[in-house]
C-alpha cells in the first residue's frame, strides 16, 4: 500500500475570515521549485521580533498571484496592522473578507504536500464547493515548532459555496 491509500485527511471547519495585511519574504515557485520554500522560512525566521506593526505571534505562508501554468508567489510573513515601515525586501498581500474551508495538517512538515493533495484531488471535487480566486495560506501557530511539528498548522483554502 502507498502512503496515499493511507494518507486521511481531517474534516474541514468553515469560516469567514477576516481582512488581514500579510508581510515577509516572498519568492515565485512552482511544481518543480516549490522545495525551496524551506529555504525562504529559513532567510524570514532572521528577521521574526522585530517586524514594525506586527499583529500576534502566528505566521503565515500564503500562495498569490497565480500565473495559470503552475507558478505562484509564495510570502512567508506576519499580519501586521499598516505597511509603514517595511524593510524594501518585503512582499505584501491584502486577505480580503472570504469564506475558508480550515483543514488542520497533523504531522511533520514533510507530509504536508499529502495534505494539500488530499485537499485539491480528494476534498474539493466531492465537496460541491469550489476554490475562489483569492489566495490560499498556511496558518502557524505561535507555538508552531517545525522540527517537530508540534503546534498547530493550519490550511484556508478560498472557497465559493455550492449554487
Amino acid at each position: 500500500m502507498n502512503e496515499a491509500q493511507t494518507f486521511t485527511l481531517t474534516a474541514p471547519r468553515f469560516a469567514k475570515g477576516q481582512f488581514q495585511l500579510i508581510a515577509g519574504l516572498g519568492g515565485r515557485f512552482n511544481q518543480d521549485t516549490s522545495g525551496n520554500i524551506p529555504e525562504l522560512w529559513e532567510r524570514f525566521i532572521r528577521d521574526m521580533g522585530g517586524i514594525a506593526n506586527q499583529e500576534g505571534e502566528e505566521t503565515y505562508g500564503v500562495c498569490c498571484n497565480p500565473d495559470g501554468q503552475g507558478g505562484f508567489e509564495y510570502i512567508a510573513g506576519v499580519a501586521i496592522s499598516k505597511l509603514d515601515d517595511l524593510p524594501e525586501r518585503f512582499r505584501w498581500v491584502e486577505l480580503q473578507p472570504q469564506e475558508y474551508a480550515i483543514f488542520e495538517h497533523r504531522g511533520a512538515l514533510a507530509s504536508l504536500s499529502q495534505t494539500f493533495q488530499a485537499i485539491w484531488q480528494q476534498w474539493l471535487p466531492a465537496s460541491g464547493y469550489s476554490a475562489a480566486d483569492a489566495p490560499e495560506f498556511e496558518r502557524y501557530s505561535a507555538d508552531f515548532n517545525p522540527g517537530t511539528g508540534t503546534g498547530v498548522l493550519e490550511i484556508w483554502l478560498p472557497i465559493k459555496k455550492p449554487r
